[in-house]
């Protein structure tokens, strides 16, 4: 197997990584090399939204990319929450609405509805948003919590 190099920037941090398999998962990358344990490992399929980081400002699901294929990219994790305005804008907004139960698709949740935020702003419509947010799972609740919490993380955007 062959052997790569990449160069990132994970919650501001440069992150240069050497000698990772080709094939290496950027799920993978952030939890097991850079411990980011914020980032769930759900599926491994891209089904369940829970490894949804943002790269270069746009969610991806961290388990169907290659690390090798963001090298040179800005990856921002829920671990990087503190140091971004949007997710911590988030964060507060999914905890005032209770929009959370086990809290293991949460980072997932937060994250993706950040990066809907910055790349659509608070004029995008609850329903654009919620259809934006399709791709994540929960396994514990209804959703009405986590409705509550996107339509609240809406109105508090700049």
């Amino acid at each position: 197997m062959t052997e790569t190099v990449a160069h990132l920037t994970v919650d501001g941090a440069p992150a240069d990584l050497a000698g990772m398999p080709d094939d290496e998962r950027l799920l993978d990358t952030l939890r097991w090399r850079l411990g980011r344990k914020g980032t769930k490992e759900g599926c491994r399929t891209g089904d369940c939204g829970a490894c949804t980081v943002l790269v270069d400002g746009r969610s991806t699901l961290a388990c169907l990319t290659l690390t090798r294929e963001v090298d040179g990219s800005d990856v921002t994790t829920i671990d990087g929450a503190a140091r971004d305005a949007e997710l911590s804008r988030v964060t507060r907004a999914f905890a005032e609405a209770g929009a959370l139960q086990c809290g293991y698709c949460t980072p997932g949740f937060v994250v993706a509805l950040a990066g809907l935020l910055k790349e659509r702003g608070r004029a995008a419509p609850l329903e654009e948003l919620l259809d934006g947010l399709q791709g994540n799972l929960c396994r514990c609740t209804g959703y009405a919590a986590i409705v509550r919490g996107v339509a609240l993380a809406r109105e508090e955007a700049p």
